[in-house]
């Protein structure tokens, strides 16, 4: 006489499903995690690039640079847009600082989710930030201090993370 087992696949087929489910479902928190840390990354290399911007509009602007018209100036749109190697409109190192500072805050702005970035003169490099937690850096939390030679890029953004980033 033959005995038969009953059941015994079924039960084998159910768990085979349930760790294969369990193995698929690791896979896509993994591959949610590696695109938020991609999205990161692209932040930080974006915030990289906006800083040699200005640092390089500095360098094209030297007499504005050494009379520190770069150190934290209002902003504004002065006309000046550099071609073959001198402006269209006539504009002093000054206004072409403002001007600089002007369309960078508008690239940082565009360019970063919430982002806020200020040049000037500081002795303590690494502070400033959302003081006051409201998503939004102003530049009354910018912290810089006036203090010493060196000139400072400070980026701000919120990070895809949930987490401030700072470059």
């Amino acid at each position: 006489m033959r005995s038969r087992q009953t059941g015994v696949t079924l039960i084998e087929v159910l768990v085979a499903a349930l760790v294969l489910g369990v193995g698929l479902l690791g896979l896509a928190t993994l591959q949610i995690q590696g695109l938020r840390s991609s999205s990161s990354a692209n932040l930080r290399s974006q915030g990289t690039l906006l800083a040699y911007d200005i640092a390089d509009r500095m360098r094209a602007n030297l007499a504005g640079f050494e009379d520190g018209d770069y150190n934290n100036p209002t902003a504004s749109d002065n006309g000046c847009v550099w071609k073959n190697g001198s402006t269209t409109a006539i504009c002093t190192p000054q206004q072409l600082a403002a001007h600089d500072v002007w369309e960078w805050t508008a690239s940082v702005a565009r360019e970063l989710p919430n982002g806020a970035g200020v040049v000037c003169v500081d002795s303590t490099p690494n502070d400033g930030g959302d003081a006051n937690s409201d998503g939004t850096v102003a530049a009354g939390e910018f912290a810089c201090d006036n203090i010493g030679s060196t000139y400072v890029v400070k980026l701000w953004w919120i990070d895809e993370l949930g987490i401030d980033a700072e470059s």
